[in-house]
Parts: structure tokens; sequence; C-alpha cells
């Protein structure tokens, strides 16, 4: 069987953890953890930094796992080291049909809408829609024709989107210290938590856990990356590491912008005017469509690859097909054929069940990008479990105490995940005398869509 050309150096791996982690989340949620804290910037502060050492300890736990297999795709490679190759066909065709493209698709819709806002459409008109199948569209042919340019753009998008972030940390800490904003934010806030410190650091860490996500994309490179025992693990943990830098600086710097009552209003667009002039707003908008552009693009790279993955394997529909090379592009054109495909679904979903007044699906309705997060921290479980059970040769820390850590971890991502999009919505809905369980009905859809895979996993050859 043909190989994928090693073609990514260690530059585009952590690019590819921090730019698909860090994409216009980073530049609205602070205002989200300022108002579940009450404006307690400390608080803030350290949720911030509670979910980041979530992040990094399961990467940490998959950078261990990448120093001793390497195959096709790191994650699915892992859990097929750890807990049998079904397990592994699993988290792939999980991955395929629903995290990658289901994520890829609501970020074609995020890129067009700030693109929208620029231009002063509605975010829910047809014109943001249009654009959002035209950024997946372009998305994909720059991946499926041309991987290496891929990369470079990665590598370009993260230093660009990286720039108001590094700005704003440094700058609005200078000018929040300079004229006392930033010391009144610090010792005074604007409301008591509901529930108490204790339960508004809870409701911070909750609204800061999907802006910490996507980070496990980067392994699906681990076929194209050189030296990917070396050198994965070292992106892994590197990229995470800026990742939480960047989020905490980032977040200390928009309190030199604004009071913690306006942030908590208006926004850090706000912080960025103030600072930078009524330029800096419409500055921060170009370069968050270039920052959701960059995500885009790691999620596409990953998503153009799935089904060759599960094909490589010997699995899946259409095996022969899937796991074609193209010669002159040395791409899985047939594999990103689907991946595109299933991204299309994806956006028509999103747009059907979150963007229109009812929604079309009724209970079906949810939120497709961050629900997967459920079952994404799930399925790690049994890898790092099995991990802790194979490898005997291993010392404490590594064979039981780091993936302790990294269940503990996961479990939390899951409760904070259920939070947000489950009880949250629940209680909700009783005060208005109606019903909603969104985390019940993606659990229907994603057991349908496993059930399928189980379907197809092992089909009869003629």
């Amino acid at each position: 069987m043909e190989k994928l050309e090693k073609r990514y150096g260690l530059p585009t791996a952590i690019c590819m953890v921090v730019g698909t982690v860090i994409g216009s989340g980073v530049f609205f949620k602070a205002q989200n953890v300022l108002a579940a804290t009450g404006g307690n910037m400390p608080l803030g502060i350290l949720a911030w930094v509670i979910t980041g050492l979530l992040m990094i300890v399961c990467a940490v736990q998959f950078a261990m796992m990448a120093t001793k297999y390497e195959k096709v795709c790191g994650v699915v490679d892992y859990a097929e080291a750890a807990c049998g190759k079904s397990y592994g066909f699993y988290i792939a065709w999980f991955l395929v049909n629903i995290y990658y493209p289901g994520m890829t698709a609501v970020l074609a819709w995020v890129s067009a809408r700030y693109f929208g806002v620029i231009l002063g459409w509605s975010m829910v008109g047809s014109e943001v829609l249009l654009l959002a199948g035209f950024f997946l569209i372009a998305s994909y042919t720059l991946n499926a024709f041309s991987p290496k340019l891929a990369g470079t753009f990665q590598v370009s998008a993260t230093v660009v989107k990286m720039i108001p972030i590094c700005l704003m940390a440094v700058v609005g800490t200078v000018v929040g210290f300079a004229n006392g904003t930033l010391t009144h934010n610090f010792t005074h806030t604007v409301t008591e938590a509901v529930g108490g410190s204790g339960s508004g650091l809870f409701a911070a860490i909750v609204a800061s856990v999907f802006a910490y996500e996507g980070w496990i994309v980067a392994t699906s490179i681990n076929a194209e990356l050189k030296n990917a025992k070396k050198n994965l693990p070292i992106a892994l943990v590197v990229g995470s590491l800026i990742v939480v830098a960047a989020y905490v600086l980032y977040y200390i710097g928009v309190a030199g912008g604004a009071t913690n009552e306006v942030l908590i209003h208006e926004g850090a667009t706000t912080a960025f005017s103030n600072i930078f002039g009524s330029v800096g707003g419409m500055l921060l908008n170009v370069c968050i469509v270039i920052s959701c552009l960059g995500t885009l693009n790691g999620l596409m790279v990953a998503t153009t690859r799935g089904m060759y993955v599960i094909a490589s394997r010997n699995e899946g529909p259409k095996q022969e097909l899937f796991r074609q090379i193209d010669k002159s592009t040395n791409m899985v054109t047939n594999s990103a054929v689907w991946g595109l495909f299933a991204c299309s679904l994806w956006l028509v979903y999103f747009y059907g069940a979150n963007l229109t007044e009812k929604g079309w699906f009724g209970y079906f309705n949810f939120d497709s990008s961050e629900l997967p997060i459920i079952t994404i921290y799930a399925l790690y479980i049994p890898i790092f479990i099995c991990w802790m059970v194979k490898e005997k040769e291993l010392g404490l820390f590594k064979r039981f105490l780091l993936p302790g850590m990294a269940i503990f971890s996961c479990v939390s991502m899951i409760l904070a995940a259920v939070y947000a999009h489950g009880i949250t919505p629940y209680l909700q809905a009783q005060e208005r005398g109606e019903f909603s369980f969104p985390v019940l009905f993606y659990l229907i859809v994603f057991a349908a869509i496993m059930g399928i895979g189980a379907i197809l996993k092992n089909p009869k050859r003629k």
C-alpha cells in the first residue's frame, strides 16, 4: 500500500495544536467567564488555569503514547494499541463522521459570521450560510490539492491570530496598570457569583471548557509528520502550554482595556477600541476571521484524512477506494471527498438546529460543535485504563498516576459539558413549562451513527 509523504515538521505540528484550539473562542469566552464569576478577575484566571491543566494532562498522556506508537493517525493508533483493533475503528468512525466534520462545519459558519460582521450582514442570513459553504469548499480544495500549502497556511494563520492576542496581553496590561483599570478590576467584583465563589468557579470552568477543545486534531497528521515519535509529543505539550499562556495573558490584558462591568455587557471588542481606537475594533474582526479560517483549515486537515485512516486498517466501506493516494498530490483525494460530504451535512444540520427560529429538528436540536466533547472524552477513558493494565514495564508515575489524572480530567470535561448543554437547558425549559435535554438527543444521534459504523465495519467482500 502506498504511504503518505513525510511533509510536515515540528512547527506545523505545534501550529496544528495552537491554531486548532485558538479560534474565535478566546475573543468572546473572556466575557462569559467574567459573567460567570460576577466580575471576579482572580477567580476567572483560576478557571482558565484549571481548565488548561485538564487539557495539558490529557495532552501529556497522549504525548507519552506518541513516543511508543506510530502508524497512521495518532489517537486511533493509541486506541488500537491499548484497547484492540475494533476499539480503534470505533474511535476513527466517531472522529470521521461526528467530531471532525461537526466542528469543521461550525468553524466554516463562524468564519463567515465574523466576515459578515465586517460587511454588516445578519448572522443568521442566507449570505452568511452561502459564505460558510464557500469557506468549507475552499478549505477542502486547499487540503485536497495542495497539502503542503495547507500546512503553510496553518502556520501563517496561527502567527496572524497570535498578533492581537499578544498585543492585547502586553499593551492592555501596561495601559491597565498605568490608568488603574487593571488594579480596579482585580480588587473589585461586579456582583457576587451565584451560589458563592465555588459555584462561580465551576460555572467559569464550564464556560472555558469549549475554548480548549480541538488539540487532539494534531495527531491526525501522524503519518505525515517527520520523526513523529519525537515531534508529536513535543507539539502536544508545547502547543498546549502556549494555548494556556495565551488565554490567561489575553484575559488579563483585556481587563486593562475596560472595567469588568463594561466587559461583561459589551465584550472584548470594547477593550480593543478603548486601547487601539475605532480602527482597533475593525482590525480585531479581521484577525478573528483569519483566526477562524486557520482553525477551519486545521480541522479540515483531519477531516479529509478520516476515511483513509479507517481504510488503511482494512476496515470500513469501500476500502480500496478510500485508501487510494493521488500520485500527483500524494493526497487521499477520495477520503477528502467523504470529509467534505460529512461537513456539508453537519453545516446544514447546525444551521437548521441552531440558527433558525424554532429549529428544524424538534427535540434533536443541539450544538454539534460542543456536545461531542462528552463522547470524545468518554472514549479516551478506556484507552487510559488499558494503558495502566498493559504497560507493566513503566514506573508508578507513567503507568498509574499520569493516566489516572488524565481520567480525572476527562470526567471533569464530561461533567462540564453535561452541565452546560444538559442540566442548564433542562432547567431553563422547565421554567417555561417545556422539555429540553440536548445531551440525551445528541447521545441518540451518536448511538445511531456508531450503529451504522458497526454494520459497515467489516462489509462482506464479493
